[in-house]
């Protein structure tokens, strides 16, 4: 099967959503048994007098609210028209509850499919076309009719002045009910697809964050910063200062909204810790100097706009940019958090007990006061001592193996298990240094026991990191795999 052949394939069943698989559902005949107590359709309650109790909208108020979705995408009315008929509906949503706004979700999944008896006859005209002259026919005919009615309905949507922001505010609304409603799956998958497109690198303007930037825009640093909360005015300014740099990413249809943004610090080496970088009473370093660059927080601002990766990009374009502006730069690299070490060392503490000889157990158990240690032992005496424990202490070194285990060789579906190494491996980087205490705050310990990590990326082998990870291998330093012991 091609490339082609899988695309098409896979589309069909998540437009059409579960019931493609089934052919009665998909001609729209009721399935062969239902449980009672499931929930009606919009197709059943559109047809019916009477609300069920659970149902928000009655029967008549979703016929209406049908008819003005329909109303939004007729044939003969203009996209100007059509964006106006959407501006209407998105007024109704912002004043509707919680069970209102999920009816009008399930009118766009159920009642803007794609036709399935035109999307099953041209599938299989395609499949036997496959290798023949016909295919690219056949192949086009197949894309115009997975193209469903609901795409041109959020395309009208986004016509209007805040529509877009509409639709990513409503994604981000609709994807925690994913788990518990198979039903919204095909309008959430039809989101992100439009999303992917409509955001694109392409259409993205990065810009440069500064001291100066309009006040209303320098408070969504604020409110976006998740990665080290921001305390104050004055820790701001101090992360906008003359050696530092933020940029995000704009769109021009959200135009005071930065969908993502990095924050940079410029210094003469590879950074350990996050507290002088964060010093708000620290002179500024001389940006003349600088030779590395720190990205220390990265941060993805809408939650509508899940599955649409920027960071890539992002990182490239800031790379060019303070190439530009400073020649001298040779290094980049990230101070990351480690946020889901805590949690997995909790879970595979004994086990990587096993991995000891006997002499480095005896070691270890001698420095938490218990031997055989036990993985107990182990968590509480990190627990208490991390801040404390010296380079040479056993239980710092058997804490830092597991780290190094953990970053540069568990994967879960060939990706790295923790969500910054799966951000920035995957971008190309590689993993450097683990920094002992790099984050000594409460956070911090919470996640990795105050440990931080470096991901370096050189720019001559990002191709070669991503290669590695590919087939499987996260790349590391050599440091990092002297601790990897197996």
């Amino acid at each position: 099967m091609n490339a082609a052949t899988t695309w098409l394939t896979r589309n069909v069943a998540r437009l059409m959503g579960s019931d493609s698989k089934n052919p009665d559902a998909a001609e729209g005949a009721p399935p062969a048994s239902k449980k009672a107590d499931a929930p009606r359709s919009t197709h059943e309650r559109v047809e019916a007098t009477l609300r069920r109790n659970g149902e928000a909208l009655s029967p008549r108020a979703l016929r209406r609210l049908l008819g003005e979705l329909q109303d939004v995408v007729a044939p003969r009315v203009s996209e100007v028209e059509g964006g106006r008929r959407a501006e209407a509906i998105a007024k109704w949503y912002a004043d509707a509850s919680a069970d209102e706004r999920r009816d009008l979700w399930l009118l766009m999944c159920e009642q803007f499919t794609p036709d399935a008896a035109r999307v099953r006859n041209a599938q299989q005209k395609y499949e036997a076309a496959v290798g023949t002259p016909d295919a690219p026919q056949a192949e086009a005919q197949l894309r115009r009719v997975l193209t469903s009615p609901r795409t041109r309905l959020l395309q009208r949507f986004a016509a209007f002045g805040q529509g877009m922001r509409f639709l990513v505010d409503l994604r981000a609304e609709l994807l925690p009910h994913l788990k518990s409603d198979k039903r919204l799956m095909p309008l959430e998958a039809e989101l992100e697809q439009l999303f992917a497109t409509w955001f694109d690198v392409a259409f993205l303007e990065l810009k440069r964050l500064s001291w100066d930037s309009p006040a209303s825009l320098i408070e969504k640093l604020i409110k976006y910063e998740a990665v080290h909360d921001i305390r104050s005015w004055a820790d701001l300014k101090n992360r906008l200062d003359s050696d530092r740099r933020c940029y995000g990413f704009f769109h021009p249809r959200l135009p005071n909204e930065p969908l993502i943004f990095v924050e940079v610090a410029l210094v003469t080496d590879i950074s350990e810790s996050i507290t002088p970088l964060l010093d708000e009473s620290a002179a500024p370093s001389d940006i003349h100097r600088a030779t590395t660059a720190i990205f220390y927080s990265i941060n993805n601002t809408q939650t509508g706009l899940r599955g649409v990766s920027f960071g890539d990009s992002l990182i490239k374009h800031v790379v060019e940019t303070l190439n530009e502006e400073f020649p001298r730069l040779k290094r980049y690299a990230t101070l990351s958090p480690i946020p889901g070490f805590r949690s997995w060392f909790n879970k595979n503490c004994a086990a990587q007990l096993e991995l000891l000889d006997d002499k480095r157990r005896a070691e270890l158990g001698r420095a938490v006061g218990f031997e055989p240690p036990q993985a107990a032992h182990v968590m509480a005496a990190v627990d208490a001592q991390a801040l404390e424990l010296d380079a040479k202490s056993p239980l710092r070194q058997f804490v830092k193996e597991c780290a190094a285990r953990y970053l540069g060789r568990e994967m879960v579906e060939e990706k790295p298990v923790d969500p910054v190494a799966r951000f920035h491996l995957g971008n190309g980087a590689r993993v450097e240094r683990l920094n002992w205490a790099g984050d000594p705050s409460s956070k911090g310990m919470k996640q990795s026991f105050g440990m931080m990590v470096n991901y370096l990326y050189d720019l001559k082998r990002i191709d070669k990191h991503r290669g590695l990870l590919a087939q499987g291998r996260v790349p590391v330093s050599s440091d990092i795999d002297a601790l990897c012991r197996d």
